[in-house]
């Protein structure tokens, strides 16, 4: 089906594909499609015939490139009549056994055949006995060798579907099941799993470790990691808490503070949901390579370490951010685990729930009060900047097979759905909202459930029919745009309303509770004078509230960001907005009049070179730490857009300078406040182009001069060289071969590549556009991701347009051969835009002819070919002016 067809699908149809496997049992005799990928159809007729599902997995772990297994597999089986298959990916099949009776292995490389003469109507048993290489692109069971000392480390990760890429399985999560585990590993090992292990017993030159077996759990909810892992442990509170990581990395691991966070949550999340933690332990496990930020996996979690670990004090926004993340995932731990969705169209409503669960726990459970402050800033705004494109989707997509499961995992997933979630819980009362969720987790538990069955939950906690909510909200895609008309007369106001549009390709005007504030300016100050809590739909709501207030300088119709709506200020709000920002106490009121601003650039409604005024003048007198991330960003994507525009044009480069010195000046300023100088010195490093600002890098890092207050780490050298490269300053491909010679760490090598990669060298380019391109590469994929990354940064127009027209013309070839996991980074990051009309028409031709691309592959083109179109708009309001 096409997908743009799949995406405007109707409510009633997308919910009867979605949500009806019964409806699909009459196909469970149709042979299963020979490839890699289990289609929604398939899925339904396995569900419609198999229940009970009990595994008994045996690996044996040598720490060598290939690991053994045996998938005992129990499960009652409604009709024998056909055959049934079991997925198993890539793996040399020993021998199959069926109810006893050993049997010729039916493989094809992606799924085992029962045949129907060896099944029976009622208690099956298969045991299914193998050898397969462990992965080194982040899924299944994914192997690492530490360059440090050369130990050995793997961990499993099976989100969306690549359970079947390290056992036999039915990997679908409609099918629940419990996992008894078996692990032979070497002595100095530590295994980890959902349950905690019950037995360890010497055996030979290894260990056998037993672990009890499990409560139901989806496949990809289920995980299995081991190696020679350092291990911390905490008992202090309800549940016990055990911290992993490599031993070479240690020392860059702060426990009492992934301790501090991971209690204060459970003890939040027991007592919000109304249910105990069901998992009984509580495991983190910091892994290399990884392919996300975190892993909800039962009982033992996953993240990604390079996000985690830290070789000098974490930053206020570094501490942040972990318990962000740790909330995140303990989240999923009842809302994804302990009820799960019944396929993957669901997996946006684990996401946007983790997702809004996560930000409130952090804001309530933690030091972290303005963490809404900063998923508005954030998160948001990447949801805004995704609904705003042609590719945008609603957030219920139905999912064709498990190729598509990813095809839509985004910002709308994530922070649209939680903005949604947000906004639910504001129509309906916090209480209410947390009652919904309650009985739903309390009916679903260990159970598949449905978008209908949390709504439907939901809505009979507050009397209310929210069908008509949900189809405004999850099944039509776009952002909606709000403004507020009003007159005045004598100083008061005469009439208000709230004006609602929609763009022409998607056209829905939704209903959503919001706040109307006017403001009024009190000397240099902007004061609050009016604020009224609305309900508004259609396009046009009146506000009686308003009328009789003062007569505004500034109105912001989504004060305090209860709304998933993009403003837009009237023209006295706007200006007002520019002239005052430093005159707003309220930080979020700040943030928000600065995304209206930037907003404003993307629009191509204010002048680039505006932006960058308001920024040079207002940024350092930012006191805010959260909210001075968020400009910094903001200045950050200006320079980006400068740099693609035509970086050696002269507004670039006297803005260039004016923003290197800003952020110096700021960071020698904010001497004696560690995290305000760190956040200004990485503005510096990713400002940095001029000569004079490299000479400065160059010399801090020599040691000829210091940043009064800041320690040059290894993290800071590592990015210095990177920027020196970047920019092709002398001697900078001698500093990545001495400082590799200081670092030898698995960290040190990505840096070191990416700032070999980064070189504007066209030599460089091209070899490292050949090991990118070449699916056969025996370099890990972490490298790959790293290397696609850095090959053509923005300013480096010139060198990336000598290879633009192959990496266009290859791209139908890699969508084809390289798998999802591929060109989920290649997308992104390699198809080539260069801020120009010749570009856009470049890009315009190639999705006009590329029409068969896979659905995530054609997306990102069609992403790509719009910011394209967005920077030259860009460039035209700035050069118009």
């Amino acid at each position: 089906m096409n997908t743009s067809a799949l995406r405007l699908m109707p409510l009633a149809i997308a919910a009867a594909l979605a949500f009806a496997p019964a409806a699909h049992a009459a196909t469970a005799s149709a042979p299963r499609a020979e490839n890699a990928f289990l289609s929604q159809q398939d899925a339904a007729a396995r569900a419609a015939r198999v229940a009970n599902v009990d595994y008994v997995l045996d690996f044996t772990l040598t720490g060598k490139e290939s690991f053994g297994g045996t998938t005992t597999l129990s499960f009652d089986l409604n009709d024998a009549s056909s055959p049934l298959t079991v997925d198993l990916d890539k793996a040399t099949v020993k021998s199959v056994t069926v109810n006893g009776k050993s049997v010729t292995p039916q493989y094809n490389g992606w799924f085992v055949t029962l045949a129907a003469k060896d099944l029976v109507k009622g208690r099956n048993t298969v045991a299914i006995v193998y050898e397969r290489p462990h992965s080194t692109n982040g899924e299944g069971l994914h192997r690492m060798v530490d360059p440090v000392d050369g130990r050995v480390y793997t961990y499993s990760h099976f989100e969306p579907a690549a359970a079947h890429q390290m056992f036999a399985v039915f990997d679908q999560p409609d099918l629940k099941g419990t996992y008894q585990v078996n692990v032979t590993a070497p002595a100095d090992w530590e295994v980890i799993s959902t349950t905690r292990e019950n037995k360890v017993e010497a055996g030979g030159e290894g260990k056998r470790w037993t672990f009890p077996r499990t409560k139901k759990l989806s496949p990809y909810n289920f995980s299995m990691h081991a190696g020679p892992y350092k291990k911390w442990e905490d008992n202090s509170g309800k549940y016990p808490m055990r911290l992993f990581a490599r031993q070479s990395v240690a020392a860059q691991v702060k426990p009492a503070e992934w301790f501090k966070y991971t209690k204060s949550g459970l003890a939040f999340f027991d007592e919000y949901f109304g249910i105990p933690y069901q998992f009984e332990k509580y495991d983190q496990i910091l892994v290399p390579d990884f392919l996300y930020g975190a892993m909800e996996n039962a009982g033992a979690i996953t993240f990604a370490e390079a996000g985690f670990m830290y070789k000098a004090d974490m930053t206020s926004e570094q501490r942040a951010r972990l318990a962000g993340v740790i909330m995140h995932e303990m989240a999923h731990q009842w809302f994804g685990d302990l009820v799960t969705m019944k396929w993957w169209n669901g997996l946006w409503l684990n996401e946007s729930f983790a997702s809004f669960m996560g930000t409130l726990a952090t804001a309530e459970a933690t030091e972290f009060k303005d963490a809404w402050r900063a998923f508005y800033s954030q998160g948001k705004q990447g949801a805004y900047m995704q609904d705003q494109q042609s590719t945008t989707h609603p957030i219920e997509v139905p999912v064709p097979s498990t190729q598509n499961a990813f095809d839509n995992i985004d910002a709308i997933t994530y922070s649209k759905g939680a903005s949604t979630l947000m906004q639910l819980r504001h129509l309906l009362g916090a209480e209410v909202f947390r009652k919904g969720v309650h009985n739903y987790l309390v009916k679903y538990q260990f159970r598949n459930a449905t978008l209908d069955d949390f709504i439907g939950s939901l809505g009979q906690a507050a009397g209310r029919d929210l069908k008509g909510w949900t189809q405004e909200w999850l099944y039509q895609p776009g952002v909606n745009t709000i403004a507020a008309n009003y007159s005045c007369a004598n100083g008061k106001i005469k009439s208000f309303s709230l004006e609602q549009s929609a763009s022409k390709q998607f056209p829905t005007l939704r209903e959503q509770r919001v706040q109307v504030a006017s403001f009024r300016m009190d000397g240099k100050q902007l004061k609050l004078d009016k604020n009224v809590a609305i309900i508004y739909k259609g396009a046009k709501t009146a506000v009686p509230g308003m009328v009789g207030a003062a007569c505004p300088d500034l109105v912001y119709p989504n004060y305090e960001d209860w709304g998933f709506v993009k403003v837009q200020l009237d023209k006295r709000s706007f200006d007002t907005a520019r002239a005052s920002l430093a005159g707003v106490d309220d930080p979020l009121l700040r943030a928000m009049l600065w995304q209206s601003l930037w907003d404003g650039v993307r629009d191509a409604k204010l002048p680039l070179n505006d932006f960058i005024s308001t920024a040079l003048n207002n940024a350092p007198q930012e006191k805010d730490y959260t909210l001075l991330g968020d400009v910094l960003g903001k200045v950050g994507a200006a320079k980006r857009y400068l740099s693609a525009m035509d970086p050696n044009s002269a507004y670039a480069v006297q803005a260039g300078r004016q923003l290197e010195e800003m952020a110096w000046n700021a960071a020698v300023a904010a001497k004696g406040n560690d995290d305000f100088q760190r956040r200004w010195f990485g503005a510096y490093l990713g400002l940095a182009s001029s000569r004079p600002a490299l000479d400065r890098l160059a010399s801090l890092l020599e040691g000829k001069q210091t940043l009064e207050g800041l320690k040059i780490n290894q993290d800071l050298r590592w990015s210095i060289i990177a920027r020196l490269n970047r920019y092709d300053y002398p001697g900078a491909a001698a500093l990545v071969k001495a400082e590799q010679e200081r670092d030898k760490s698995d960290s040190g090598q990505s840096a070191a590549l990416a700032a070999t990669v980064v070189r504007p060298d066209p030599a460089v380019k091209g070899e490292w556009l050949g090991t990118i391109q070449d699916t056969k590469t025996k370099l890990p994929f972490s490298k790959v991701r790293t290397a696609m990354g850095a090959l053509y940064p923005a300013e480096q127009t010139a060198l990336a347009e000598q290879t633009a027209e192959q990496r266009l013309a290859k791209l139908p070839e890699l969508d084809k051969n390289a798998g999802p996991v591929y060109m989920r980074a290649y997308g992104p990051s390699m198809i080539p835009a260069s801020c120009s009309p010749a570009s856009v028409k470049r890009l315009e031709a190639a999705s006009a002819q590329m029409k068969e691309l896979s659905a995530g592959t054609r997306r990102a083109l069609l992403d790509t070919l719009e910011e394209d179109q967005r920077c030259v708009a860009i460039k035209q309001a700035m050069t118009a002016k």
